[in-house]
């Protein structure tokens, strides 16, 4: 029977690992909204005679906030890797949220002409540089507050909390569609969401506030006097774990490019190429987050007591190598429901999309953990994410084929495949990759 005391320290455990995953949640929220109200953001701020050209302007600020990306990984990881988790938690969130309700507080661009334009442009820009440590703190801040062989779980329910900020980004948009006229969303409607956002944020950062710091980062500290980590953290990641980095980025990379397709470009590929109604559209790009949910935290179960988590990522991988097309082609020929076709692909993409961020964690130790997350989840994001709509546009064009998406989706999973072979001599930081850990005795595959 558990103890109480174990009871507790359980419930402890699990408690952080939720407040640290709310932060992600937040972060695809925001990614959601601002595309979901791109029409009404370009009019406010970005107003031009042709309304295309305001429109292509407003994504152009929306990529401009994920570029700044990277530079806040490396900011917060340096942060997070020599002065802890918990203080740099709070500091990305908070700054963060406050971007986001301010974006939604500026006046427009009729009201203070170019000064409004620049003060949203800098609060996207500010945003996305915290959003640069905030999902890599989350995975870290879980990973390392993780029970013995439940590595996998942690991280899984940050990736689940990421998709629910999806779905709670559509439903928004669609009760503020469906409650306010035309002319009030063009008004003020639009402010709405991000407000929203922003009181999100500031609640997380009330709840983030009774969060310790990890076990992990505390031996580090008891082990290294005040300064537990490098000096530059940075430096000593790509000095000392060069490798682990590569193999880091190419286990990212698969999830990056779904997620960049599915959020990006799908719901365009299904209305514009396909025709599909943008109703049925939005139900089974819901329906595939809804299922993705699901699948990997389930699958992240099977990499913590059955089977080694790199083989379930490994499964994931080829699973979509051979099935990207296949699926594509289904889409484009007409011949499934595209309901039947995203359920599937959520269930498939759920073997990898939960598993790679404790595949990430268990390669760097703590001294530079925070910064070698960062790293793979920002680049990852910037290259996979930002350019696979614009390549997979681009292969519609160039090939001719309405299924050319599905070429880049399986190319990517498959050199995704091939760099976890070395995986099993790199991993091991925290808890040996899963099995090995959980269940002594049984024997484990290579």
């Amino acid at each position: 029977m558990t103890s109480p005391a174990m009871s507790a320290s359980s419930e402890g455990r699990w408690r952080a690992i939720l407040l640290a995953s709310f932060g992600g949640a937040l972060e695809f929220y925001d990614f959601i909204i601002y595309g979901a109200f791109a029409a009404y953001l370009s009019e406010a701020f970005f107003p031009a005679q042709d309304p295309v050209a305001s429109l292509i302007v407003a994504f152009a600020v929306f990529a401009a906030g994920y570029v700044s990306r990277p530079l806040g990984g490396l900011v917060f990881g340096t942060l997070g890797d020599r002065k802890g988790r918990r203080g740099t938690f709070l500091l990305s969130l908070i700054v963060m949220s406050a971007a986001t309700a301010g974006m939604g507080l500026v006046p427009t661009h009729a009201q203070w002409g170019t000064a409004a334009t620049v003060i949203f442009v800098a609060l996207r820009l500010i945003q996305g540089f915290c959003l640069g440590g905030e999902l890599a703190g989350a995975v870290t801040y879980a990973a390392e507050s993780a029970a013995p062989g439940r590595l996998g779980l942690a991280c899984g329910i940050v990736f689940g909390c990421v998709s629910l900020g999806v779905l709670l980004a559509t439903g928004v948009n669609l009760l503020l569609h469906a409650v306010l006229l035309p002319a009030e969303m063009r008004a003020w409607g639009w402010r709405i969401p991000f407000l929203l956002g922003g009181a999100l944020g500031l609640l997380g950062w009330v709840l983030r506030r009774s969060l310790e710091e990890t076990p992990a980062f505390l031996a580090l500290q008891a082990a290294g006097g005040r300064r537990a980590g490098p000096a530059r953290p940075l430096r000593a990641l790509l000095a000392g774990h060069g490798r682990p980095v590569v193999l880091a980025i190419a286990a990212t990379a698969v999830v990056a490019t779904f997620n960049g397709l599915l959020f990006a470009h799908m719901p365009g590929y299904l209305m514009q190429v396909l025709g599909v109604s943008p109703g049925r559209a939005a139900l089974a790009i819901n329906l595939c987050v809804g299922t993705l949910t699901v699948s990997l935290v389930a699958w992240t179960w099977v990499g913590d007591r059955l089977v080694p988590r790199r083989w379930v990522h490994r499964a994931g991988c080829g699973l979509i190598a051979l099935g990207a097309l296949p699926a594509y082609g289904l889409l484009a020929g007409g011949t499934a429901s595209p309901l039947h076709v995203l359920v599937l692909a959520g269930l498939a993409a759920g073997l990898v999309n939960g598993n790679f961020a404790a595949i990430l964690a268990d390669l760097f130790p703590t001294r530079v953990r925070f910064s070698g997350v960062a790293l793979a989840l920002n680049l990852g994001a910037v290259v996979f994410s930002g350019f696979a709509p614009l390549l997979a546009t681009w292969l519609i064009r160039a090939t001719g084929r309405m299924d050319a998406p599905g070429l880049l989706l399986a190319a990517v999973a498959a050199g995704s495949l091939l760099a976890s072979i070395p995986l099993r001599r790199l991993e091991g930081h925290l808890d040996t990759a899963g099995v090995q850990a959980a269940a002594p005795g049984r024997r484990v595959l290579p």
